[in-house]
């Protein structure tokens, strides 16, 4: 179970079937050439990678989970739940992810108008070239047009100064309830695991209701290693998975080369405190050696 622990991986990633750049197999590539050895694809609200990410892999030889990253109202917040082992090709799942898809066209829409008014005009169409899927139109290609046209130098700035709440290009929206997206993710087979958790804006009081709604609900984990996590914040997750009786997630939340944070391989082990989400899968994982011992 100790090697198991040990492996180096990366259950966060995106390709261009939702906000990331690559496709599937350029990203199979990435990860395993970062020394990647449990991989998943979990594009938001999201499965038609799936297939393409599994084959690359295998070919590969690299160990990989079908995953996928569900968009969640909480609070007024906008909360990321991961299912992870999930089936693809489930029928139910696919039915409330194509809903939640349906609804980003207009918000997409929306955000355009909203831009269009502080002057900054041609927004939603130059999105759109940067979505690989046309369902997905999101914040991130947004904000990649935004940088190719000048008006600000990275991705991160536009997010400071446009696509947050109360600023020109936000448009607010509502996803699904975290209870029905987790009946989805585990009818479908997969895991509950919450996001990035450092990311949401909530109060001491709020973020225990939703660790206990999580976990009323049949959540199994928290990332607790993470791309969005510093240092101080995966020693806190560590103990707020520990609190709830959770197992703890490792997972890049990579985009793009040159934008986002980390890139797959390259985040720290999990606390020695944590359990990992992927002992889960042991016995498909005992004949990967600990990362340790192929550095």
């Amino acid at each position: 179970m100790a090697a198991v622990h040990l492996l180096n991986a990366d259950l966060h990633c995106h390709s261009v079937h939702s906000d990331g750049s690559l496709p599937p197999d350029e990203l199979a590539r990435l990860a395993h050439a970062g020394g990647v050895q449990l991989w998943s694809l979990t594009d938001h609200d999201e499965l038609a990678g799936q297939h393409a990410a599994r084959a690359a892999a295998e070919a590969l030889g690299l160990a990989y989970v079908c995953g996928v990253e569900v968009s969640i109202s909480f609070l007024g917040e906008t909360v990321h739940v991961l299912g992870l082992d999930v089936d693809p090709d489930h029928p139910g799942l696919n039915a409330g992810l194509a809903r939640l898809r349906a609804g980003r066209e207009q918000r997409a829409r929306e955000m355009g108008e909203s831009l269009a008014r502080v002057g900054i005009h041609g927004a939603y169409e130059g999105a759109r070239r940067y979505a690989g899927n046309p369902d997905l139109v999101s914040r991130t290609h947004f904000a990649r047009f935004l940088v190719e046209h000048g008006h600000c130098a990275s991705v991160h700035e536009v997010f400071q100064r446009y696509l947050k709440e109360g600023l020109p290009g936000f448009v607010p929206h509502h996803w699904a309830a975290l209870g029905e997206a987790m009946q989805w993710i585990r009818d479908a087979g997969g895991l509950p695991v919450l996001a990035h958790p450092a990311r949401y804006r909530f109060s001491p009081t709020e973020e225990w209701a939703l660790f206990h709604e999580f976990v009323g609900h049949g959540g199994v984990g928290v990332e607790v290693t993470c791309g969005a996590h510093f240092p101080d914040e995966a020693t806190r997750y560590a103990a707020t998975a520990e609190e709830f009786g959770l197992l703890a997630s490792r997972g890049s939340d990579f985009h793009a080369p040159g934008e986002s944070r980390v890139a797959p391989g390259e985040l720290p082990d999990l606390p020695a405190r944590c359990t990992a989400v992927w002992t889960r899968w042991a016995d498909r994982l005992q004949h990967l050696r600990p990362a340790a011992e192929l550095a």
